[in-house]
């Protein structure tokens, strides 16, 4: 059985974000912002995402 690990396991997480700040959610809202703009040059709209999904997961 494999089991994923999320935030709420790994205590370490919150320092590393208070130290790095969150790469996580930095990168995130990086990918929406290329994917507007991608689909605003392609005349297209952007695909709804559902809450959480995306490159950091589920939310806390």
């Amino acid at each position: 059985m494999t089991r994923t690990i999320t935030r709420h396991d790994a205590p370490i997480y919150d320092d590393l974000v208070r130290e790095r700040g969150d790469v996580v959610a930095e990168a995130q809202r990086a990918a929406d912002h290329i994917e507007i703009q991608a689909a605003h040059l392609l005349g297209a709209r952007p695909a709804p995402r559902a809450a959480g999904e995306g490159l950091g997961g589920s939310q806390p």
